[in-house]
């Protein structure tokens, strides 16, 4: 994905018709408020629109096992370059655990073995990068809504915060982490999952062992990979630059709807 480049979608139009705005320069745009506020409208434009012509509890597509892609590029970073995740690796994630703390009412840590004892979905998406290629693959993994069911929200939960392994940035603030959020409507769509299984596989490095994040309706920067802990928060103040993901931070638009 190519460095501090951003790239805003949205709908326009009396009709909500589709329609998409590129632009480039973060920098520039940091410094223009009046720009920033538009592109903010816009895209609280897009989710309305996307909720309201689809639905809250629209389907992705799903495929066929015939159209699975003989080839699926990596998005993102390849791998963590970290010694704690080499040492997970090394023992096959054996000693990894799942962090779900937060606004929750039992926080607890799940091994992957606990994730693969609870009820699983297995689903054949289409993934598109922001970077213009698109891929199928098959996904299995616990939903999320079963998992938040197992810790229970507090009232006060709005959003879901995926934090990760890879750290694209090194920065002494932590603000060079990749991480990720959602809110608990597409935290409780049917198809968003947390897969720790590709094409019947184990997840590779690659594609993000040993947990992702699958939300089939948003592109594919908003699909973070090497999960190491799930926030539940009711804003996003307390997160580095408070825009709620590491691209977000950097000018990419929150909600990534396609």
């Amino acid at each position: 994905m190519s460095t501090f480049l951003t790239r805003r979608r949205f709908l326009i139009g009396s009709t909500l018709g589709a329609s998409a705005l590129m632009l480039s320069g973060c920098d520039i745009l940091g410094q223009n408020t009046d720009v920033e506020e538009v592109l903010h409208s816009a895209e609280q434009l897009t989710m309305k629109a996307q909720r309201a012509l689809q639905g809250r509890g629209a389907l992705a597509r799903e495929f066929d096992e015939k159209d699975i892609s003989p080839s699926f590029r990596v998005n993102g970073t390849s791998a963590p370059d970290s010694d704690e995740y080499a040492q997970l690796l090394e023992n096959k994630f054996e000693t990894w655990r799942l962090k779900v703390d937060g606004l929750v009412e039992r926080p607890r840590d799940f091994s992957l073995a606990d994730l693969k004892n609870l009820p699983a979905r297995t689903q054949i998406t289409r993934h598109d990068c922001v970077e213009g290629w698109s891929a199928i693959g098959k996904w299995t993994g616990v939903p999320l809504a079963n998992l938040l069911q197992v810790v229970g929200l507090k009232p006060t939960a709005r959003y879901v915060v995926l934090h990760c392994a890879d750290e694209l940035e090194q920065t002494l603030d932590g603000s060079g982490r990749y991480y990720e959020s959602i809110d608990l409507i597409d935290a409780m769509h049917p198809q968003t999952i947390l897969a720790y299984g590709m094409n019947d596989k184990d997840l590779s490095v690659g594609h993000g062992a040993p947990l992702r994040l699958r939300v089939e309706r948003q592109l594919g920067y908003k699909q973070a990979k090497y999960i190491m802990r799930i926030e539940l928060v009711d804003s996003f103040a307390g997160l580095w630059g408070g825009n709620g993901g590491f691209w977000e931070d950097r000018g990419y638009e929150w909600y990534a709807g396609i």
